[in-house]
Order: structure tokens, then C-alpha cells, then sequence
């Protein structure tokens, strides 16, 4: 049975959050705060949090930077997973992932199915791993946040969580480049 295992420590995190929205301030930024609120809450830092507009380039240059900070041990992306002309954030973010994580997304819509329905197909939350960074690519709903981070993302982002997490393999996420070092 999963669960958390409580005579293993807690590892905090440091986790950046980013917005991407062409509407959104700090100050109303809901998604944003729902994923501060419950990654601090749950013991994690915040790393960093921005707000950037729905623009490809933009989008990958905050992800960038911050997957090129060692003290950054995962992004979340909040907005722009739909499929209007203005949603744009897995076609910057995607390119990025060295390796990506089907299963979150499938995860996701599941959970997303029992509170919404068939209107979780209008979202493209998908993840991935990059520069030995986990990333996530969420909906710009606090809903959205919610249901990610409560049914996913705290369990996977917990050392303590069997039978198995992210954090536990974070120190391999990098094996391929150390190995592609040693060869040449």
C-alpha cells in the first residue's frame, strides 16, 4: 500500500513556480499562490516565483535560467496548456525535457476526469526532466493546482513516499552526462 513512510527524513525541495499569463499580476495570481501555499506548506522552499507572457520565447528563457540554477530542484508552469492561439507553454517547455514523464499526464487527467469530466481533454499538462530538474507544465487553474499537487506532486516530491518518489532518484537524474564526460 503507498504511503509515507515515517521513520525516513524529510528532504526540502527548493521549487520555482511560474505563471504564464498575459493578465496575471502577484497580486492576483491564484494558481501561482495555490502552488506557493501547499509546496511551503508541506515543507519545501520556494526557489523563486515569476509571472511571464504567453510567448514561447519568454517562457523558455525563465525555464531555462532556472534549470541552469543548481539550487533549483524543480519547476512548476502554471497557464497556457490549452489550445487557443495564446497557449503556448508545452511548445516552449517540451522542447527542453531530455526526458519526459508520460505517466504524469496521464495521472493528471485521471484525477482531473473525476472532478471535471471530459473537459480535462482541454488541457496539455505534460512533464518532464531537463538539466537534472524536474518540470511540470500545469493549467492556469487553481483548481488545476490543486488537484496536481494534492493527488501527484506532493507524494512524488516526498523522500519519505513508497514504495518510490522523484526525490530518491533526483541524485541520477544527471547519470548520462557524467557518463558521456567519462567517455570522452
Amino acid at each position: 500500500m503507498p504511503g509515507i513512510d515515517e521513520n525516513l527524513p524529510f528532504v526540502s525541495l527548493s521549487i520555482a513556480v511560474l505563471t504564464v499569463s498575459d493578465t496575471r499580476v502577484l497580486e492576483d495570481d491564484k494558481s501561482g499562490s495555490t502552488l506557493a501555499e501547499r509546496l511551503t506548506k508541506a515543507g519545501h522552499r520556494l526557489a523563486d516565483r515569476a509571472i511571464v507572457q504567453d510567448d514561447v520565447e519568454a517562457i523558455r528563457g525563465k525555464v531555462q535560467a532556472w534549470i541552469a540554477d543548481p539550487a533549483i530542484d524543480v519547476i512548476i508552469t502554471t497557464g497556457g496548456t490549452g489550445f487557443t492561439g495564446r497557449d503556448v507553454t508545452p511548445e516552449a517547455v517540451e522542447p527542453l525535457f531530455e526526458k519526459r514523464m508520460e505517466g504524469f499526464s496521464a495521472v493528471f487527467h485521471r484525477i482531473s476526469y473525476d472532478k471535471i469530466g471530459t473537459s480535462t481533454i482541454q488541457s496539455r499538462a505534460t512533464a518532464g526532466v531537463a538539466g537534472a530538474t524536474f518540470i511540470f507544465v500545469l493549467p492556469g487553474s487553481p483548481g488545476a493546482c490543486k488537484d496536481a499537487w494534492d493527488g501527484i506532486l506532493q507524494a512524488q516530491l516526498n523522500y519519505r513516499h513508497r514504495p518510490c518518489n522523484f526525490v530518491e532518484i533526483m541524485p541520477r537524474l544527471d547519470e548520462h552526462l557524467k557518463r558521456g564526460k567519462l567517455k570522452a
